[in-house]
């Protein structure tokens, strides 16, 4: 087995099979009800493939018996264990854009996804994810979440939807920026959202960590104490999440991670939509942030909070103790 990128992805395929191969594989694992289903090998054989080839097990599926496999899997799958194996065999942009419909048109807005994904996800996924989202949830999604949020986080949220941040760094603006950041928040009564949200959803992430850097030399404190200090609720949290995925976004999903987890109950959702959408991105560099940051593994942190396929499946993905 090779993976697809020694430094970040721990989800990886067979390269001497064929999907023929996995079809048949597949095919065995979804027997009658009678005789039950293997789920260890449906398990073994999804998480140790990328995406890709899961779409081609799908297509051959579809060809071969005229049935959709994803169907035929929640037909004969349940619980955690299904949700995770629908999400594994969904390409990563429908995926995202599936999340969002989800946050958007459930009961009551989930706030926390919009974040996640917008604050985290590239430009051109971004771009992707609005196109896809029209074509597969049968709306425009700029227009759902300005029909869910309001005032400056609806603000700032639409300016990530653009997907158009500058390119590079502007030397000429760091210092600026800087000093703009500083007077809006700290250096006066009273807070010019405005202008943070200007700065912070329109700067590259390279650019806005020298802008960090000298902010912390003007003001003396991180930009993220003058954030906790001067908004609140869901603008506060959309804006920290920018902070974060500019300076590390892998410290950003080990920190989310560490949230799920170390609480009373799990967030499986959060668990399962990061260890899904990271898992053949940046998961190697998210367990060294997570070893760094909590002194534990990854593994070991999902090992004691999940039980059963579930769980073993979660483990697949993250790929190995640390």
């Amino acid at each position: 087995i090779i993976p697809l990128s020694l430094k970040t992805q721990t989800s990886f395929p067979y390269l001497t099979r064929s999907h023929v191969t996995d079809l048949r594989s597949i095919t065995v694992c979804l027997p009658s009800c009678l005789t039950g289903t293997d789920e260890g090998t449906i398990l073994m054989l999804l998480t140790s493939r990328s995406n890709n080839q899961r779409q081609e097990i799908k297509a051959a599926y579809k060809k071969a018996h005229g049935k959709d496999l994803v169907s035929a899997l929640k037909s004969e799958l349940g619980g955690l264990f299904e949700t995770l194996v629908v999400a594994l065999m969904t390409p990563p942009i429908s995926y995202d854009a599936s999340q969002l419909h989800k946050a958007l048109k459930g009961a009551g807005t989930d706030d926390d996804v919009l974040i996640e994904i917008l604050a985290s996800r590239t430009c051109a996924q971004i771009k992707d994810v609005v196109k896809v989202y029209k074509k597969e949830c049968g709306g425009k999604l700029e227009k759902d979440i300005t029909g869910d949020t309001s005032g400056h986080f609806q603000k700032l949220l639409v300016i990530l939807l653009q997907g158009s941040r500058d390119e590079g760094v502007d030397e000429d603006r760091i210092e600026n920026d800087a000093k703009e950041l500083f007077a809006a928040g700290e250096g006066k009564v009273g807070t010019d959202v405005e202008k943070f949200i200007n700065i912070l959803g329109n700067r590259s992430h390279e650019h806005l960590r020298l802008v960090f850097d000298a902010y912390k030399k003007l003001a003396g404190s991180d930009i993220e104490d003058s954030i906790e200090g001067e908004t609140t609720g869901n603008l506060e949290n959309l804006m920290l999440a920018v902070v974060k995925c500019a300076k590390s976004v892998p410290a950003y999903f080990a920190e989310s991670l560490n949230g799920s987890m170390r609480r009373a109950g799990t967030d499986d959702q959060t668990l399962m939509r990061i260890m899904v959408s990271r898992s053949e991105t940046d998961m190697l560099d998210i367990r060294a942030c997570f070893k760094k940051m909590y002194g534990a593994s990854l593994y070991n942190t999902i090992q004691d909070d999940t039980a059963g396929d579930y769980g073993k499946a979660l483990l697949y993905l993250c790929g190995g103790n640390d």
